[in-house]
């Protein structure tokens, strides 16, 4: 693997630094104290202290560069922007169930350019610079070569804060069903697009996503092969919070039962 680029390097640190909070914290979820920030969205002193881990080694690398994060929302304005997750899956990783990351992007000039997803409980650490391809720990990463949908595994998320996109969502989910062999929903998009660039996954789709739900995520598919995009086919994904990304053979059939629900919903049908 050839040498992290500097801004890379600087990215893994902080995501290592909290995934260390994280894994100590999880040595005694009793102790944890959990708030709502509203139906079925937590947040516990865990995901706010690794979110100041990391924009403390990020601020201290970059100072002039601005942060997007969940807890702490965004913060200056630069041509760089580090859009954070400190804990992407806060319901699994209360519940104890083995299915959360880190995810820290870097955005520069309107383009993803920097990448990282980090595992804690698996110390899987996924990684991509634009152009560089994406790795697994020291290892290069490809999309499966799944050529349709009828033998791919195909990721997703449930809408579970805001319920408006459910009958869209049942509509899609039911017709992916009939289509692939089989869908899987673990609760944590940010490691679902992982998975998809690692080709443990051949697709994934959900409506409703945070920036930094998908940042990182996005980057590393692309980087190992694979197709992102919004609801319309297009790269605003960030913006609209609908994604849909897959190996290039298995994204067009993907997409067009994604599109089919969607617009059915915007007709009301």
């Amino acid at each position: 693997m050839a040498a992290l680029h500097p801004m890379l390097t600087i990215a893994v640190k902080a995501a290592r630094r909290a995934g260390s909070i994280i894994n100590r914290a999880a040595l005694d979820l009793d102790g944890i104290t959990v708030t709502a920030k509203r139906q079925n969205d937590f947040v516990t002193e865990v995901d706010k202290a690794a979110e100041h881990a990391i924009i403390d080694i990020l601020r201290k690398a970059y100072p002039g560069h601005a942060i997007l994060a969940e807890e702490s929302g965004a913060d200056g304005d630069s041509e760089y922007t580090w859009i954070i997750d400190p804990l992407d899956g806060t319901t699994n990783f209360i519940h104890g169930f083995p299915q959360y990351a880190v995810s820290i992007a870097l955005r520069h000039r309107g383009l993803l350019t920097q990448a990282v997803v980090y595992d804690p409980g698996r110390n899987e650490l996924f990684t991509a610079t634009r152009g560089r391809g994406a790795f697994l720990n020291d290892r290069r990463i490809r999309v499966s070569k799944r050529a349709g949908l009828a033998s791919a595994l195909i990721g997703t998320g449930f809408p579970f804060r805001d319920l408006k996109h459910l009958d869209e969502y049942i509509r899609a989910f039911a017709d992916v069903t009939r289509e692939t062999a089989g869908i899987r929903r673990a609760g944590a998009a940010a490691l679902d697009l992982a998975y998809v660039a690692a080709g443990r996954l051949d697709g994934f789709w959900e409506i409703g996503l945070s920036a930094w739900d998908m940042a990182a995520g996005a980057l590393l598919i692309t980087e190992a092969g694979g197709l992102v995009t919004d609801f319309d086919g297009e790269a605003n994904y960030l913006e609209t919070g609908h994604l849909v990304c897959a190996t290039p053979k298995v994204l067009s059939p993907l997409l067009q039962i994604v599109q089919a629900a969607h617009r059915g919903a915007l007709k009301g049908a």
